[in-house]
């Protein structure tokens, strides 16, 4: 029996369904579901349409985040869950978003019907193969009327709620877009291990001419490697391996080790061939450490790039012959430095707008940003949103069309908005020593790409990328909306029903918006609408805009008039 909720319920309700790739259908008939008695039903307010929408679009099942959840989680708890949809079962997209609980359960304990909620989409606590469960992934999202959810998976190991009470007084738009601005968050606040990872499964590889040195002082954390494994050339190499206090395994084959094997590879040589085989043993949130001994590789690495995204991998190494001296370069986290010199590149998309405007807030007034992208219509929505921030704060901000005008000089910090290989390599040519390259953009988990490893090394860059927020980074957001420090609005380019959803998604694909689109679930039949087309399709919606940005009054009066479009 579940629990009373303050409205009756429809039977059925309008979705968003993707069926299979490239398969987006809009569903007139879904069914709302009863809450079942761990389970909870919210009413969904508002959602933001994201570029990762488009990825599971194109890839479905193929998603590392729509396979099945292997932890984490009783399977009979999943079993009894409606809204877990892994693999080829239709799913619901939609990530960004803001509800209301409806009902609940009778054994639901730490959710009450009423509660106005952000909604944290990351199950980081929920491992599936190749990354982790997700809201609008492999359990259903918010691109539907009523969205159901079951408190068993929605509460992490810590206790904390995925569903994060908020207060009535922002707009729908600006809490769903919490979500995406706390992903850019969380690569900036993201902290870096400088060391072994605590209980590694460590990996040591040493070419003939090397002598092993400084791995005693890699161990970073009070516990040690659980294992080690070594391929050495000689008795001295693998005595100093073994003095780290482990009992090592030798081999003679790496390609006899496991792939994704290895949570810390240390490699004492040069040898781009060795490299490439390593980089298949390297494991999720694993870390490589070249430590070249006065030598150099002397030609590109073909290295998964795609990883550093969404395995959270890591490269690093010294041009000489201590490997601990690798790690004293790594920064404690992604955040910006003072005097940095930022390079986004694709400034002008959604994301790309985020971090401009972020970096642009940061309190350093000694940094320059400078903004990248191909599209002058782009930029020029990125100007008017940025630079009267730039001008209160002191940065200097440039936004530059390369098409037209490429860059020519170098940069200490670079962000990368566009899933785009060669955009690395290209990065580290243009790092300064000692850069720091955010792989933003989501390139796909398997894709490598060659890169100059010789300078990543010799500059000290550090490339790293982040997937998806914590609970936290979505509270640190919630925090700036809620001072007044940030307006996630500022954001929004157009809004839209159910029925300008999937013109939304093609928006995003086709680049057509700067911005974010926001879609209201319970506007059935309203189409895509960019702000900019609203003096003439809801007159007095736009009269409530501010300085052409969306507003709390321009929801509201949107929701008025358009209840019957």
């Amino acid at each position: 029996m579940t629990a009373p909720h303050t409205t009756a319920l429809p039977k059925t309700q309008y979705a968003i369904q993707l069926t299979g790739p490239e398969k987006l259908e809009l569903n007139r008939a879904k069914p709302v579901p009863q809450p079942g008695p761990h389970q909870i039903l919210a009413k969904v307010e508002a959602v933001g349409l994201c570029f990762s929408d488009l990825k599971l679009l194109k890839q479905f099942d193929q998603h590392a985040r729509k396979s099945e959840i292997v932890g984490g989680v009783d399977k009979a708890v999943l079993e009894q869950f409606p809204g877990y949809v892994p693999g080829d079962r239709p799913t619901v997209p939609g990530h960004e978003v803001v509800c209301r609980i409806v009902a609940v359960g009778e054994k639901v304990e730490h959710h009450k019907v009423g509660e106005r909620c952000l909604v944290q989409t990351d199950y980081r606590d929920l491992p599936t193969a190749g990354s982790n469960a997700a809201f609008g992934y492999n359990i259903e999202g918010g691109l539907q009327e009523y969205v159901l959810l079951d408190e068993r998976i929605v509460i992490d190991r810590r206790g904390e709620r995925f569903l994060i009470p908020v207060g009535d007084d922002k707009s729908a738009s600006a809490v769903a877009l919490v979500e995406p601005w706390a992903c850019v968050e969380d690569s900036y606040v993201v902290r870096h291990r400088r060391g072994f990872a605590p209980g590694s499964r460590l990996l040591v590889v040493a070419d003939p001419g090397h002598a092993v040195e400084g791995l005693e002082a890699c161990i970073a954390s009070i516990e040690p490697p659980a294992s080690v494994t070594a391929r050495c050339a000689n008795d001295g190499q693998r005595q100093a391996v073994a003095a780290i206090g482990n009992k090592v395994q030798t081999v003679d084959d790496l390609a006899a080790l496991p792939d994704e094997g290895f949570d810390d590879i240390v490699y004492f040589g040069s040898d781009r061939a060795t490299i490439e085989a390593l980089n298949d043993k390297l494991a999720t949130r694993g870390m490589i450490n070249i430590v070249l001994g006065g030598e150099r590789i002397g030609e590109q690495a073909n290295v998964g790039v795609g990883r550093i995204h969404y395995g959270l991998t890591r490269w690093v190494g010294t041009t000489g012959g201590d490997a601990a001296e690798s790690y004293r370069h790594i920064p404690e986290s992604g955040e910006i430095r003072p005097g940095d010199k930022i390079l986004v590149v694709g400034a002008g998309g959604p994301m790309g707008q985020m971090h401009v405007i972020r970096n642009v807030c940061s309190g350093l007034s000694d940094v320059e940003v400078v903004g990248t992208d191909f599209n002058d219509a782009r930029l020029a929505s990125l100007q008017a949103k940025a630079e009267p921030f730039a001008r209160a704060t002191g940065v200097k901000l440039r936004l530059v069309n390369t098409a037209t005008s490429p860059l020519k000089e170098k940069f200490s910090y670079i962000a990368l908005m566009a899933p785009v290989p060669k955009l690395v390599a290209q990065a580290i040519e243009d790092a300064t020593e000692d850069c720091i390259i955010n792989i933003f953009a989501g390139i796909p988990a398997p894709v490598k790409h060659p890169i100059d490893l010789d300078a990543v090394i010799e500059r000290r860059c550090f490339m790293f990328g982040t997937s998806g927020s914590v609970i936290e980074d979505m509270k640190i957001v919630l925090r700036k909306l809620e001072d007044g420090q940030l307006d996630t609005n500022t954001s929004i380019d157009a809004i839209s029903g159910m029925a300008g959803a999937a013109d939304g998604i093609k928006a995003v694909e086709d680049r057509t918006l700067a911005g974010k689109i926001v879609v209201y679930p319970m506007l059935h039949d309203l189409g895509l609408i960019p702000l900019g087309e609203l003096p003439q399709r809801f007159p007095t919606v736009a009269a409530k805009l501010r300085n052409g940005q969306w507003t709390v009054e321009a929801e509201k009066e949107l929701l008025k008039v358009a209840a019957g479009t």
